[in-house]
C-alpha cells in the first residue's frame, strides 16, 4: 500500500512552486525540477509520522539523501536536490512555516568530476553542412550556428523572437537568461547568413502574429525537445554518429573561444555564468588540448614507436 503524502507538505510545496514562478520567475523547467526535487523529499517522509515541516530533521534529509544515493543516484545529481531543498527549507522559513533548515548543513557524496563533451571545429563544421535544402533544413542550420556562435543554452534558444535578433549588428538579446538575467551575445558571420537564409523560408510556415524565430512546420513555435531531436538527427547524418546535444554546442564554443582568447572573464560574460567558477572547467579542457600539442611538439615529449 502507498504510504499518504501529508496535506500540509504538498500544500507548501504548492506554494513553493507559485514563488519560484510568480515572485523568482524562474523558467519552467527549474521550477519543475525544483518541486520534483522536494517532492521526492515529500515522498520519503509520507512512510514517517512527519505531517508538518517543522518536524522535519537533519537526520531524516540525511536519510533521504542516502537513500537516493543507494539507488544509484550521483553526487552531482544529490547536490543539485540538496540544493533545491535548502531553497524550500529557506522560503518556509521566510514564511514563518518553519525555524530551521535541516538541509543547511548537509552535503551530497562527492563523484569524481567529469568534463564536458566538446566537438572539434572540424567536426562542428561538418555538422552545419546538409545537402538538403527544404526550409527545416535551413532552420537546423540556423539553430546549430547560433548555438555554436553565440552559446545560447537550450532554453534561451527556443524562447528567442524576432525583437531579439539584430542581424545589422550581429548581436542577439537573452532577455530571460538563467537567473532571469539579460545579455547582449555576439552573433558570427556564418550563423547572421545561416539566420537571413532561415528569415527568407520562415514566413512560409508561420503566420506574421508569431514572434518566435524557430518554429516548426506548422508553424508553432519549437519545443526544447523538438531542437534535440532535430540537432540528434542533423548528427546521424553528418556528424559520424556523434551523440549530439544542445549543450555540446555551448560546451564547444566555449573551449574554442577560451582556447583562442585564454580571456576568462570574457567567456564568463558570453556564457551568462553568475559565478567564474563554473566557467573555469573550460581552463581543464584548455589544459587537455595544450597538454596534446606538448605531447605530441616537445622533442623531450614525444614517445618512440
Amino acid at each position: 500500500m502507498t504510504a499518504v503524502i501529508a496535506p500540509q507538505l504538498l500544500h507548501s510545496l504548492d506554494r513553493f512552486e507559485c514563488y519560484l514562478r510568480d515572485q523568482r520567475r524562474m523558467s519552467p523547467h527549474t521550477v519543475s525540477a525544483y518541486c520534483r526535487d522536494v517532492r521526492r523529499l515529500c515522498e520519503f517522509l509520507a512512510d514517517t509520522s512527519v505531517a508538518t515541516w517543522s518536524e522535519v530533521s537533519t537526520a531524516q534529509v540525511r536519510a533521504h539523501v542516502a537513500a537516493r544515493h543507494r539507488i544509484g543516484t550521483s553526487g552531482r545529481s544529490l547536490g543539485r536536490e540538496l540544493s533545491s531543498i535548502r531553497a524550500f527549507f529557506r522560503h518556509l522559513q521566510s514564511e514563518q512555516c518553519c525555524t530551521n533548515n535541516p538541509a543547511q548543513s548537509l552535503s551530497a557524496p562527492r563523484t569524481p568530476k567529469k568534463l564536458p563533451s566538446t566537438l572539434d571545429a572540424d567536426a562542428a563544421a561538418a555538422l552545419m553542412n546538409t545537402d538538403d535544402e527544404g526550409p527545416l533544413a535551413v532552420r537546423d542550420t540556423a539553430m546549430l550556428e547560433l548555438f555554436y556562435s553565440s552559446g545560447l543554452r537550450l532554453g534561451e534558444l527556443v524562447a528567442l523572437e524576432l525583437r531579439d535578433l539584430d542581424l545589422n549588428d550581429a548581436v542577439v538579446v537573452v532577455r530571460h537568461g538563467k537567473g532571469d538575467k539579460s545579455r547582449r551575445v555576439p552573433v558570427g558571420r556564418m550563423a547572421c547568413k545561416a539566420l537571413s537564409a532561415w528569415l527568407c523560408v520562415r514566413s512560409s510556415l508561420t503566420e506574421p502574429a508569431q514572434q518566435r524565430i524557430f518554429v516548426g512546420q506548422r508553424g508553432r513555435p519549437l519545443s526544447a525537445r523538438a531542437v534535440q531531436l532535430r540537432l540528434a538527427r542533423r548528427a546521424q547524418r553528418n556528424g559520424g554518429g556523434i551523440h549530439l546535444h544542445p549543450h555540446m554546442l555551448r560546451h564547444s564554443f566555449a573551449s574554442h573561444l577560451l582556447e583562442s582568447s585564454g580571456d576568462l572573464r570574457a567567456v564568463q560574460e558570453l556564457l551568462g555564468h553568475a559565478d567564474i567558477s563554473t566557467t573555469q572547467v573550460y581552463t581543464h579542457l584548455d589544459f587537455q588540448h595544450l597538454a596534446k600539442v606538448y605531447d605530441r611538439a616537445h622533442p623531450r615529449a614525444r614517445r618512440r614507436n
